[in-house]
């Protein structure tokens, strides 16, 4: 570990005499993260030893299943386009659901979004019980959402339809309540300085300055719900997955791969458009 030396000069005038200043050396983490990167290599390394209760690797069936898995590929990369025509009605569907769900879930998640965040909603115990509910709802997966929701009410759109309205919002008002926390609010004091109850502040001041960011998480839900709701049809929900869990359950992969090609330009267009749209709005 080496010394750095600057140049300096020793008395005043042309009598000054050239001498040098020795720094402290750079300080280096090197060490540090040598020992970071093991403990995770450990870690790894620990979590696939079936003996202490990891996960169990089997990377013979891999390889001796590998005739099973070369069959299903050639079969999903010779898509059958006449099975096309029949997938029109459930993609649709599938669109109509994420489209609904997220028109209302932006909605429902302006109001809770002001109670949750505490520039917005000085009450504490208000903030704290909604924001409990909302971590609640961003706990459970949607796939379990579909799966209850199906029991419930039944096969179908419905199902499908709440189980995004309750993804979106979990979203929506943790995210944005976040960045309200997060950012200046001066002009909400000066709301304050004028007299303003709580609600005229929110709705004059927060609500204007807010708006760029609920868009963007508005987009980006709608974004989510078109594959999210591509994979709900498989436990029952309705859309594009009915279709998908039904011809995989007859093996036709072929019209499975033409099912997902669908999805895959759907999910891409509605992404080339959000991001278009957000480009304007945010």
């Amino acid at each position: 570990m080496s010394t750095t030396t600057i140049p300096t000069r020793r008395g005043t005038g042309r009598d000054a005499v050239p001498a040098e200043i020795a720094l402290p050396p750079k300080p280096t983490t090197r060490l540090r993260t040598a020992l970071v990167v093991g403990a995770f290599a450990a870690f790894t390394i620990a979590a696939c030893l079936p003996a202490i209760g990891g996960v169990q690797l089997d990377f013979g069936a891999l390889i001796s299943n590998w005739d099973n898995g070369s069959g299903l590929m050639a079969q999903l990369f010779q898509p059958d386009f006449s099975f096309l025509p029949r997938t029109i009605g459930p993609m649709i569907e599938t669109l109509q659901m994420a489209l609904v769900g997220a028109v209302a879930a932006a909605l429902v998640s302006v109001p809770l979004t002001l109670w949750a965040a505490a520039p917005t909603n000085p009450n504490a115990l208000s903030r704290r019980l909604l924001r409990a509910v909302i971590n609640v709802v961003r706990a459970v997966p949607d796939l379990v959402y579909a799966t209850i929701l199906v029991a419930m009410v039944g096969v179908g759109a419905l199902p499908g339809l709440l189980t995004l309205f309750l993804f979106d919002i979990g979203i929506i008002v943790k995210l944005v309540s976040e960045a309200i926390d997060s950012s200046d609010h001066s002009y909400m004091e000066a709301g304050r300085a004028a007299g303003g109850s709580q609600t005229q502040i929110n709705r004059v001041t927060a609500l204007p300055q807010s708006w760029p960011l609920f868009a963007n998480q508005w987009l980006y839900t709608l974004e989510l719900n078109v594959r999210i709701s591509a994979i709900l049809g498989i436990v029952g929900a309705g859309g594009i997955g009915r279709l998908l869990d039904e011809r995989r359950a007859f093996y036709a992969y072929d019209d499975v791969a033409v099912i997902v090609l669908e999805i895959l330009v759907v999910v891409v267009l509605i992404e080339i458009a959000s991001n278009l749209l957000r480009r304007r709005l945010v």
